[in-house]
């Protein structure tokens, strides 16, 4: 087939997909258009792009090249999305280090990604201090600040970051390279062991940004991100680029909000002084900001919400759209850069409930996914919303392997699809709807539950904070059923009274009658992941202990 293959004009310029030439539009058609940090500083897009250049020197001066790797430790600032951009556009790789790991798994990260230069906000220096002296690989270290004073450390510095920008000149003529480059290493959390490395490559990233943009904004009803949007990310930059969704944002040349560290006081105050019409993020820090009372202060009618990470209770959904929020899930993973699926609602007769039921779905794939639902011989199960089986993806945009780690790879990769290790379904209009991971479906006698679906069940009871459903080893059973249960301030909740509400869901069908054996226990908190997911490794481990 060689003889198709266009003939390239000896003049012709190949355009390459490097991450560069997603900022050719908004310097151009809106260079006013602004990027604000908290309540602390505003810029221009024109400004934007010249910080970029003055960064890319700064970072060449001290001796930054081509396949460095360049880690940031900050939280959600500006600074962080200058650095999506100069980083990878010298041709080295940027690694957003998870700050909420351990010291212990930090230094690991560090060290595995062989990390050439550290860009640390200065809240961050005591963790560093811990470590220090098994760094192996660190040059340099510059610091970020948002004030003035010198912090007290052990630690010297190429310099302090805004210093060095001052210094530097506004214009840098970034090259050509090829598109398959490395441009970004980020770790995985909530696995056994320590976390495994991804990484992402100019093309894919870009690729995941011309079709996150294409699935997000030609929805007609809700859930569309346009260029009127005002958008404010509420999932940690360091965690898959912010779900991608700041490359978008820049790329149509939209107003954005950068929180900082995350309280629900700054997040609502900003959501309502910088009018945010958009964001994403997990549903356990959703619950933060509903739970404040500043929540039901505000008029939040024009804030579309994007949820990922954990299932999307349908009782957190429907206090949600009361409240006048557009509401809806998407699905992704580390390894999958993330996007994969957003639950978007494309029929306008719909009842409230089946309108529902669509937005805490997993939803649809997004252009260019090709997600498959197999059994475990990888033969695709019945479209019927009924049968369940694991998804496994291509998409131009998939993690090829984690780094360093080939056993792990290939397992990832077996057959030729990515394995996502989660249990899904899929419906005739094309829904996929996630029943669990894998690991977490409980096995009672042989059959299988969905813990998910307790969960959803149990959310809507009154007083039902929070709630996670867990698996424990039973001689009898196999396993038993184990819910965690966080409640809402000033509400006793009666367990007999629980047992008769999961009952009538047995008689009415809508869940296996071997759910009976669920037991309950009341907690002051759920133990989460770094990133505010629920960690039901960490809650197995430590609740088959106190039961043993």
């Amino acid at each position: 087939m060689s003889e198709n293959l266009i003939q390239r004009t000896v003049s012709a310029y190949t355009y390459p997909l490097l991450i560069k030439n997603l900022l050719q539009a908004p310097a151009v058609n809106d260079p006013q258009q602004e990027i604000v940090y908290r309540d602390q500083a505003r810029f221009t897009y024109g400004e934007f792009r010249q910080r970029v250049c003055q960064l890319a020197n700064a970072l060449t001066e001290i001796g930054v090249k081509s396949g460095d790797t360049v880690a940031v430790m900050d939280w959600d600032s500006h600074r962080y999305l200058e650095c999506f951009y100069a980083i990878p556009m010298l041709g080295a790789v940027l690694h957003t280090v998870n700050i909420r790991l351990s010291p212990e798994q930090i230094l690991y990260t560090i060290d595995h990604a062989e990390d050439d230069f550290i860009l640390v906000n200065e809240e961050f220096l005591p963790l560093l201090e811990q470590i220090k002296g098994r760094i192996d690989t660190v040059k340099e270290y510059i610091l970020l600040q948002d004030g003035q004073q010198q912090p007290e450390t052990t630690l010297t510095f190429a310099g302090e970051y805004e210093s060095l920008l001052a210094e530097s000149s506004d214009s840098y003529d970034f090259p050509d390279f090829d598109e398959s480059t490395r441009a970004t290493t980020f770790y995985t959390t909530g696995t056994t062991g320590m976390p495994k490395g991804v990484y992402f490559s100019h093309r894919q990233l870009v690729l995941h940004t011309l079709s996150g943009m294409a699935a997000l904004g030609t929805v007609v009803n809700h859930g569309r991100f346009h260029q009127q949007d005002v958008y404010m990310p509420i999932t940690p930059m360091f965690h898959v680029h912010a779900w991608g969704v700041p490359y978008i944002a820049t790329s149509l040349g939209i107003k954005q909000v950068y929180p900082g560290k995350y309280t629900p006081d700054m997040l609502l105050k900003l959501i309502d002084k910088e009018k945010v019409t958009f964001s994403h993020c997990v549903p356990t820090i959703l619950h933060l900001l509903m739970s404040h009372p500043l929540f039901n202060e505000l008029d939040l009618s024009n804030w579309k919400i994007l949820i990922g990470g954990a299932a999307l209770p349908k009782a957190m959904c429907k206090a949600a759209m009361q409240k006048g929020i557009d509401i809806f899930s998407g699905y992704g993973m580390s390894e999958t850069c993330p996007v994969l699926t957003l639950a978007h609602v494309t029929d306008a007769d719909l009842s409230d409930d089946e309108d529902l039921d669509i937005r805490c779905k997993t939803g649809r794939p997004i252009p260019l996914v090709d997600i498959k639902i197999v059994d475990e011989k990888m033969e695709n199960v019945p479209v019927d919303g009924q049968s369940v089986g694991e998804i496994v993806v291509r998409a131009p945009w998939l993690s090829q392997g984690y780094l360093k780690d080939q056993r792990n790879s290939e397992n990832l990769w077996r057959g030729g699809y990515l394995h996502t290790g989660d249990v899904a379904c899929r419906d005739k209009h094309n829904y996929i709807k996630i029943t669990d991971r894998i690991k977490d479906v409980i096995k009672i006698g042989g059959e299988w539950i969905s813990s998910l679906g307790v969960e959803d069940l149990l959310s809507a009871y009154p007083g039902i904070g929070e709630v996670a459903v867990i698996s424990l080893p039973d001689n009898k059973w196999g396993e038993k059923p184990l819910a965690l249960i966080v409640t809402k301030p000033d509400y006793e909740i009666n367990e007999k009274d629980l047992v008769q509400y999961i009952r009538s869901f047995i008689a009415k069908g809508m869940i296996s009658k071997q759910i009976i054996l669920l037991k309950f226990k009341f907690v002051e908190a759920i133990d989460k992941t770094s990133i505010g997911k629920v960690n039901k490794r960490l809650l197995r481990e430590k609740y088959m202990q106190q039961s043993c």
